[in-house]
């Protein structure tokens, strides 16, 4: 038969208790917990407890016990319990630090949070959560590049002015050598992301189209000539008048 528990009560205990019952902002949970303590203390049995908190008496037996060995703190938290779902090793971890830092599979230019769960067999917030831990973030690149060019300013300016402030009854045109392709090889190595740190390339890539094209020669009639890349042995040229 099991032993009746008695909780040594004081008055500070009651009064703290006692608020915790007449509050109308203390979770419920925390209410019954109270009451089970202070009619325990008034003499109530086991039975006349589940009826008057509506709980069981494997509850009221655990809050007895609960306050006997930790006092009010113990009738105002949860003890933890665990996770239903193991939690990730080190090596899954290891893993995908790992693969985050190599080239993305296809045609991607990074890895993405899905696609990292499919390649590694988790979770998409488990990793993102390891990304945040090792400060990864593969979907930023810092762009560099150096030009030797000693004019580099000037024509810089000439460039940027055409569009800023054009000449007047001036057509600024603006051609790509290759729409709807998308180019992956950069001019120069970038350097590879770790932790804290974007990974790097240049903001001008290899061009395989091509590489000249030369300005109108008067305003009433143009023609353009363009050399194609090394190799392919094709030039093309149109011309027009306005």
């Amino acid at each position: 038969m099991r032993k009746a528990t008695t909780p040594d009560l004081s008055e500070t205990d009651r009064l703290v208790l006692s608020a915790i019952v007449t509050d109308r902002n203390s979770p419920q949970k925390h209410v019954w917990r109270a009451q089970i303590v202070l009619l325990t203390a008034e003499g109530c049995g086991t039975m006349e407890l589940t009826r008057r908190t509506s709980t069981s008496k494997t509850s009221v037996w655990r809050w007895q016990e609960r306050f006997v060995a930790e006092g009010v703190p113990g009738l105002l938290r949860d003890k933890t319990r665990p996770s239903r779902i193991p939690p990730l090793g080190t090596e899954v971890e290891a893993r995908v630090v790992a693969a985050t830092q190599t080239a993305a599979p296809g045609e991607t230019t990074h890895w993405t949070s899905g696609a990292m769960a499919k390649h590694i067999g988790i979770s998409v917030s488990s990793v993102q959560r390891i990304w945040r831990k090792h400060g990864l973030q593969p979907h930023k690149i810092r762009q560099f590049k150096l030009s030797n060019d000693p004019r580099f300013a000037a024509k810089l300016l000439d460039i940027v002015g055409l569009y800023m402030n054009p000449p007047e009854h001036a057509v600024v045109l603006s051609i790509d050598e290759k729409s709807q392709i998308q180019a992956l090889d950069r001019t120069q190595p970038g350097l590879p992301m770790k932790k804290g740190r974007c990974g790097t390339m240049t903001h001008d890539y290899k061009r395989n189209a091509p590489r000249r094209c030369s300005p109108p020669s008067t305003c009433w009639t143009a023609r353009w000539s363009a050399a194609a890349c090394s190799g392919t042995g094709i030039r093309s040229s149109f011309a027009f008048s306005m």
